[in-house]
């Protein structure tokens, strides 16, 4: 658990920071399945971790403006009902915009979250004992669960 938002905000940036690499796997490889990364791509690799950056970014604009979530409310309702399902809609969903959308949306998702973390009170997210160990699991704890992924894809790249 985190006491302070600034040491979060440093330990998210530097974890987060070996997957920017994904971004700039070439376009003819960008696609290309790895056996050892659970048969994803560089494109399902970063499109995964973006779409939970993303879902942060919900929780962390509503939590900037008031006490609660119903982004992280209606997730947590989303996940006791269907499951592992969840990640399936995310990747279909993200599976239909062009490459450079994915690109673009995981390239400036990261500094978006960040910013919108510097301005919700500390009580609200890091020092809250919901939100802050929600935003750990979806960010750190998540990174470092796909660091493996990461290198798999990385080296598969030569």
């Amino acid at each position: 658990m985190y006491f302070d938002a600034l040491s979060f905000l440093e330990d998210e940036r530097e974890a987060w920071r070996p997957f920017e690499a994904l971004t700039d796997v070439p376009d003819d490889r960008f696609e290309t399945p790895v056996a050892a990364a659970h048969g994803w791509s560089a494109r399902e690799l970063v499109s995964h971790l973006a779409a939970y950056q993303s879902h942060a970014l919900d929780v962390a604009r509503e939590l900037a403006v008031g006490e609660r979530s119903a982004a992280y409310e209606a997730m947590e309702a989303a996940w006791a009902a269907r499951g592992d399902a969840v990640n399936d809609e995310l990747a279909a969903a993200w599976a239909a915009f062009p490459v450079a959308e994915v690109r673009r949306r995981a390239r400036e998702l990261p500094g978006e979250l960040r910013g919108y973390l510097t301005v919700v009170p500390e009580s609200r997210w890091v020092k809250h004992p919901v939100y802050g160990r929600h935003f750990e699991e979806e960010l750190l704890d998540h990174y470092a669960d796909h660091e493996a992924d990461l290198r798999a894809i990385l080296g598969a790249l030569g």
